[in-house]
């Protein structure tokens, strides 16, 4: 056998090799094309070939090696294709089946009841003030109760201990240190100041069913010439019938702040109040504290209480969340169970 009818014979070799199903194809090309194949093999034995013989055998050689790395490709890419075919077909995706819906969150209750209070206030032309350069959790013994007629031997103050971080820095007890800082800013000239400072405030309670050491504020304020309680009442009126519905009514009860006065307790009927419902058969619950802006206060913030009046009232969102939903147990608010605040994911729900 010459050397030109050894390399066709590789030829139909590795034909046949290649035409099996599961050939390993990598072994298929070392086997003929590598540095040791066979092809390889033959060309080194051409030394004792003449000029012609070498050239014949040559291109022979190369023929034979540029068909076999065809037929080798070809081998490859039809066993890649059908490794995609028994993918696809293991892997098989229904289109007609419904799509798997995003869960989606929602805002938390306590957020869905601050938002409703701002948007319900942001309707009567308030400002809502929660910038952190005029909103700040870090707050100063001066803002946070001198400011607010509290004097540092003031017996109130035990009821609003707080954590200090310096005796002259500590985190805000109430939202009202916003108000002063607001009110010593604002021109007056262009008219009166109407805001609400929404945030969390902070206190050494104990936490139980109905207390915490972190909750949240919104304190409303409204300062300017000849305002009056009956302006209070009013808004008052407005926000309860916002969060309770148009008919429930409120009642002022005489009470005590160091920052207003007069000052009240105020109430909201647990039931609906129609024309038929006898005063004595109303239930009352107290939802917050309100009054007129102490002169004081007015004072130490620059404003002539002779020429300005003002109001001012604390809402507790989580407190309204409470009553609003029936929810017994302050705490579940913070406790981050999925279960309890799934219950909330429809505003209004």
């Amino acid at each position: 056998m010459t050397l030109v009818e050894e390399l066709q014979g590789f030829l139909k070799e590795a034909t046949a090799e290649l035409a099996k199903p599961d050939v390993d194809v990598e072994a298929v090309r070392v086997t003929f094309l590598g540095k040791k194949g066979k092809i390889t093999g033959v060309l080194k034995s051409m030394k004792d070939l003449s000029i012609d013989e070498k050239k014949e055998v040559g291109q022979v050689g190369n023929q034979v090696r540029t068909a076999i790395q065809e037929k080798i490709e070809e081998k490859k890419a039809a066993q890649a294709a059908k490794a995609l075919e028994e993918k696809l077909a293991a892997e098989t995706l229904d289109v007609t089946l419904p799509g798997a819906a995003p869960k989606l969150g929602a805002p938390h209750v306590l957020q869905q009841i601050m938002d409703e209070i701002e948007a319900h206030f942001l309707g009567l032309g308030y400002q809502i003030i929660d910038d952190p350069t005029d909103s700040p959790e870090v707050e100063t013994d001066e803002y946070n109760f001198e400011r607010e007629n509290l004097p540092k031997d003031h017996p109130a103050r035990d009821m609003q201990d707080t954590f200090y971080i310096t005796p002259e820095i500590l985190l805000r007890t109430q939202t009202s240190p916003v108000q002063s800082r607001v009110m010593e800013k604002h021109d007056f000239s262009k008219g009166p100041l109407k805001m609400i400072a929404p945030g969390k405030v902070y206190r050494r309670d104990t936490d139980d069913a109905t207390h915490s050491h972190q909750f949240h504020q919104v304190e409303g304020l409204v300062v300017g010439k000849n305002i009056t309680m009956a302006d209070l009442k009013g808004t008052l009126l407005s926000i309860m019938q916002e969060l309770f519905g148009e008919k429930h009514q409120i009642r002022l009860r005489p009470s005590y702040f160091p920052f207003t006065e007069p000052s009240v307790e105020v109430d909201v009927s647990w039931d609906e109040v129609t024309a038929d419902t006898k005063p004595e058969d109303i239930k009352w619950i107290e939802v917050l504290g309100a009054g007129m802006t102490h002169p004081n206060v007015l004072k130490m913030d620059g404003i002539d209480p002779e020429e300005y009046t003002a109001f001012a009232f604390g809402l507790g969102p989580d407190r309204f969340a409470m009553l609003k939903y029936g929810v017994e147990d302050i705490r579940q608010f913070y406790l981050n169970d999925s279960r309890f605040l799934e219950q909330f994911n429809e505003r209004g729900n």
